[in-house]
C-alpha cells in the first residue's frame, strides 16, 4: 500500500482552541490539562460553494468535542521516576489503533522515544462526564490539543528542573529521546529529573506545543505498539483477567427478541458435571460452571417457558412494509419536470466483533468491581450501581481492551448481566455471549428503507429530495454520559433526528436539498453500527448519482467533479481516478464502481473493481482507495481503518445481513452470517493519504459509506442491473440454524 508524501500545513490547529497546562501535586511530574474555547473566525476569503449543509458549520463530532471541553482539564500525563510517559487514555481500545497514536502524539510534543510511552486504559472516571465516551470518529479531534499541550507542559518543566539542577539557562538546552541534553555535554533522562520537575511552579521556557511544521512522529506510518502482543496472545482481553475465583458463565436466552422467563425449571441441569449454580436474570437464566463448555451444555438441560418478546410477529418483509409506510412523500413535481426516482431497502446488521459481549464482575455486598471493553464506562458504571443499589463510589468499572466494536460496545449488556449474576450467585463471574447470543440478542443496525428523487433541467439538477424511514436506532444507553443518556430517554426521537441533522451531509450542489427521517419504535435491540446513518443514507445517495450520470450521459467520475461542492472531495476523487486508472477497458461481466463521502471534517474516495460473471458470488478484486483526513497521526493506522470500511461494504452490499424471522434473526454463527472472508477481499488494494492540513478529522466511519457505494455501483454496472435491495444474494448459501 503506498502513503501519499505528508505535505507540512501552516501551524494554525490552535487558532480554533487554546490549551492551558495546570501542574497537579505529585512526587513525580504529573500534569493535567485546562482546555477552553476562543472565537473561530471564518478565514477572510474563503467562500463555501451552493447551499451550506449544517455539518458545513458543525457536526456531531464538533459538538462532543465541545462537551468535552470542560474536563479535558482532567486529563493526565506522568512522568515516572524510571522514566516512563504515561497516559491514562480515556477512550475505549477497540482496535482503531487509540492507544498508539496517543502515544505518537505525546513522544512527539515530550521529544520522548515512543517505546518510552504507556497508554492505559483510563478506568470509569464520572469526573470526566462526557469525556469518556468513545464514538462519532471523535477520539483523535477530541484529545490532539489536550494531549499536546500536557506533553508540551511536561517538556518545558524537565527543561527546567535541568536548567536549576545544572545552574544554566534553560533556553540552551534541548530535548531528544526521553532526554535533557546540555551544550556542554552533560545528559538527564527525564526519569531522573521528574521529582525536581513536579517542584516547578512556573516553567523557564515556553510551555507552548511545537509547531507542526516540526513534528517528527506524528504523520508518520508506525505499526501500532501492541502488534506483537496481539498476534502472540499477550494483549489482555476481557476473559483473560485474572480474577482470583470467578467461574465462567453463559446464559440461555429467549427464542424471539426481548422474551421474558415464564418458569424455570432448572432440576436436569443443575444435576449436570460442573454446574455450580443456575440464577435467573432480566434476559434469561444463567448457568454457572467450572468450564464455559459445561456452563454451555448445561443450558441446553433448562426447561423454560419462555413469554412474548416486542416483535413476535414480525418477519422481514413485515418490516418491509412498515418503513415503506412511515416514508414521507416527495413532493409533486408537475408532468414537466424530469427526475430520477429510486427507492432502496437495506437489512439489519448485526456488528458481530470478533470478540463476542464478554465481561468480569465481582459483586460484594459494600463494593463491585467490573471489567469489560466500554464505550461508555462511565454510565455503565452508574447504571450497574443503580441495579446493585449501591453508592456509585463503591463501584469500579475497568475499561479493558475489546476485539473489535463497530458500535456495539456502546452499550454494556455483558457488564449489566455480570453484575446481576454474580449478585445472584455471590460469586465472581466470566461471563460470555456465544456467537448466536451475540448475533441473534446483539445490537443490530436498523433496517431502512430510503425514498429518492433528483430533479433536473438543462442539464443541471434544481433540487433533491431524500426520504428515509427506518427502525428506532436506539441511542437511550449507548449516548454517552448521564446526561445524554438521560435525554435520549426523555426523547429518542429527538435524539436520532439530532444524530442525522449533525452527521448527514450532501456533498453536491444539488439545488434546492431535503433530508428527512422518520424512525419506528420497535421494541428490539438496535444500535449505532459503524457510520450510523450515512452507511445506508449516502450509499443509495451515490447510488443515485451514477443513475444521474447515465440520464444525462456522462461519465460518473466526470459528473461528480463538475458537482462536487468541496475542492478537497474532487482531489481524492482525482486520485482514486487516476491511481485506478479509471474508465479503462474490463472484460464482459466486469467493471470499475466509485463512491465518495463526507464527513467530520475529512473526506473519502473507493474505486473498486468487480468481477461480477457469476452475478451470485461476485468478486471485489481491486481497490483503490483515497482519504483526506485534515492531519493524520498514524498513516499507517488509518489504511487499516479504510481497509476495514472497504470489507464492511463489500459485507453489507453483497452478501451480509439477517434475516428477521417472526421475532428472531435466524443467523447465529458465521457460517450465516456472511461477512466478508479473506477470499471475498481484494488481493490489490492502493491506499493514499492526502497530505496533511489543518487539524485532524475524523476516520474511523468514513469509509464505510464510500466504499459501500463503490461496490454497488461497479455490480450494477458490471450486471447492467439496477439493485434496489441489499444485501444483493442475501439468501444465496442461506442455511439458518435451529431457533
Amino acid at each position: 500500500m503506498d502513503v501519499a508524501g505528508q505535505k507540512t500545513a501552516a501551524d494554525n490547529n490552535f487558532a480554533r482552541r487554546k490549551v492551558l497546562a495546570l501542574l497537579a501535586g505529585a512526587p513525580t511530574l504529573t500534569l493535567v490539562a485546562r482546555f477552553g474555547l476562543v472565537s473561530d473566525a471564518t478565514p477572510a476569503g474563503v467562500a463555501l460553494p451552493g447551499l451550506p449543509d449544517l455539518t458545513d458549520y458543525v457536526d456531531l463530532g464538533d459538538l462532543l468535542t465541545t462537551l468535552a471541553l470542560p474536563t479535558s482539564e482532567r486529563l493526565a500525563l506522568q512522568v515516572t521516576s524510571a522514566g516512563r510517559v504515561v497516559l491514562e487514555v480515556p477512550r475505549a481500545e477497540v482496535g482503531q489503533g487509540i492507544s498508539t497514536a496517543m502515544a505518537m502524539i505525546v513522544a512527539d510534543e515530550l521529544d520522548a522515544r515512543l517505546s518510552d510511552v504507556d497508554t492505559p486504559l483510563s478506568d470509569a472516571r464520572p469526573d470526566l462526564l462526557f469525556n469518556q465516551t468513545t464514538g462519532g470518529s471523535n477520539s483523535v479531534r477530541s484529545l490532539y490539543g489536550p494531549v499536546r499541550a500536557l506533553a508540551a507542559q511536561a517538556r518545558a518543566r524537565l527543561v527546567t528542573a535541568a536548567a536549576q539542577k545544572w545552574g544554566v539557562k534553560a533556553d540552551t538546552l534541548t530535548t531528544k529521546d526521553s532526554k535533557v541534553f546540555a551544550p556542554d555535554g552533560r545528559t538527564a533522562g527525564y526519569g531522573s529529573l521528574s521529582a525536581a520537575a513536579a517542584k516547578v511552579v512556573a516553567p523557564a521556557v515556553s510551555a507552548k506545543p511545537k509547531p507542526e511544521s516540526a513534528q517528527k512522529i506524528v504523520g508518520k506510518p508506525t505499526t501500532r505498539l501492541d502488534a506483537r502482543d496481539i498476534v502472540t496472545g499477550k494483549a489482555q482481553y476481557a476473559l483473560d483477567v485474572k480474577v482470583p475465583g470467578a467461574l465462567p458463565a453463559v446464559v440461555a436466552r429467549p427464542p424471539t427478541i426481548g422474551g421474558t422467563i415464564v418458569d424455570v425449571d432448572d432440576t436436569a441441569a443443575r444435576k449436570m458435571p460442573g454446574v455450580v449454580a443456575v440464577a435467573r436474570i432480566p434476559s434469561g437464566v444463567a448457568v454457572v460452571a467450572e468450564t464455559f463448555g459445561q456452563a454451555m451444555a448445561a443450558t441446553s438441560a433448562l426447561q423454560v417457558t419462555w413469554g412474548k418478546g416486542g416483535v413476535d410477529d414480525l418477519s422481514d418483509e413485515d418490516v418491509k412494509r412498515q418503513l415503506r409506510a412511515a416514508t414521507p412523500p416527495l413532493t409533486p413535481l408537475t408532468g414537466l419536470t424530469p427526475h430520477i426516482d429510486a427507492e432502496f431497502d437495506f437489512a439489519f446488521v448485526p456488528h458481530a466483533a470478533m470478540e463476542t459481549d464478554s465481561a468480569v464482575a465481582d459483586v460484594r455486598p459494600d463494593r463491585a468491581e467490573i471489567w469489560s471493553s466500554l464505550k461508555n464506562p462511565i454510565i455503565a458504571g452508574k447504571t450497574i450501581a443503580d441495579m446493585l443499589r449501591l453508592p456509585h463510589d463503591k463501584v469500579t468499572v475497568h475499561v479493558t481492551r475489546g476485539g473489535g466494536s463497530f458500535g456495539r460496545r456502546l452499550f454494556f449488556d455483558g457488564a449489566l448481566e455480570a453484575a446481576q449474576i454474580s449478585k445472584a450467585t455471590g460469586k465472581p463471574i466470566r461471563l460470555m455471549w456465544t456467537r448466536a447470543d451475540d448475533i441473534r440478542h446483539g445490537r443490530l443496525r436498523a433496517a431502512t428503507h430510503h425514498k429518492l428523487r433528483v430533479a433536473h433541467l438543462a442539464g443541471a439538477v434544481v433540487s433533491y429530495e431524500h426520504r428515509v424511514a427506518s427502525v428506532e436506532t436506539d441511542f437511550r444507553v449507548g449516548a454517552g454520559e448521564a446526561l445524554s443518556a438521560t435525554f435520549a430517554n426523555l426523547a429518542p426521537a429527538l435524539f436520532g433526528q439530532a444524530v442525522f441533522a449533525l452527521t448527514e451531509k450532501v456533498p453536491y450542489n444539488f439545488g434546492l436539498i431535503t433530508e428527512l427521517l422518520t424512525e419506528i419504535p420497535l421494541k428490539m435491540h438496535t444500535g449505532s453500527w459503524r457510520s450510523v446513518y450515512s452507511a445506508t443514507v449516502r450509499t443509495a445517495e451515490e447510488i443515485m448519482v451514477d443513475e444521474l450520470a447515465h440520464a444525462f450521459g456522462k461519465d460518473p467520475v466526470s459528473l461528480r467533479r463538475s458537482m462536487l461542492k468541496s475542492a478537497r472531495a474532487r482531489a481524492v476523487l482525482d486520485t482514486v481516478a487516476k491511481r485506478g486508472k479509471w474508465g479503462r477497458a474490463m472484460p464482459s461481466g466486469c467493471a470499475q464502481g466509485v463512491g465518495l463521502h463526507e464527513e467530520y471534517k475529512s473526506c473519502a474516495a473507493y474505486l473498486v473493481e468487480i468481477d461480477a460473471r457469476d452475478p451470485k458470488q461476485p468478486r471485489v478484486t481491486k481497490a483503490v482507495i483515497a482519504a483526506d483526513v485534515g492531519r493524520p497521526i498514524n498513516p499507517r493506522g488509518l489504511q487499516a481503518q479504510l481497509l476495514g470500511g472497504l470489507t464492511d461494504g463489500i459485507s453489507t452490499i453483497l452478501q451480509a445481513g439477517v434475516h428477521l424471522d417472526k421475532g428472531l434473526p435466524l443467523e447465529a454463527s458465521y457460517a450465516q452470517f456472511h461477512y466478508a472472508r479473506q477470499r471475498h477481499t481484494p488481493s490489490t488494494v492502493d491506499i493514499t493519504i492526502m497530505p496533511a492540513n489543518g487539524e485532524p478529522g475524523g476516520a474511523g466511519e468514513l469509509g464505510v459509506p464510500a466504499a459501500a457505494a463503490a461496490v454497488a455501483n461497479a455490480y450494477a454496472r458490471a450486471t447492467g442491473t439496477k439493485t434496489r435491495s441489499f444485501p444483493i444474494n442475501f439468501d444465496v448459501d442461506f442455511t439458518p440454524l435451529p431457533r
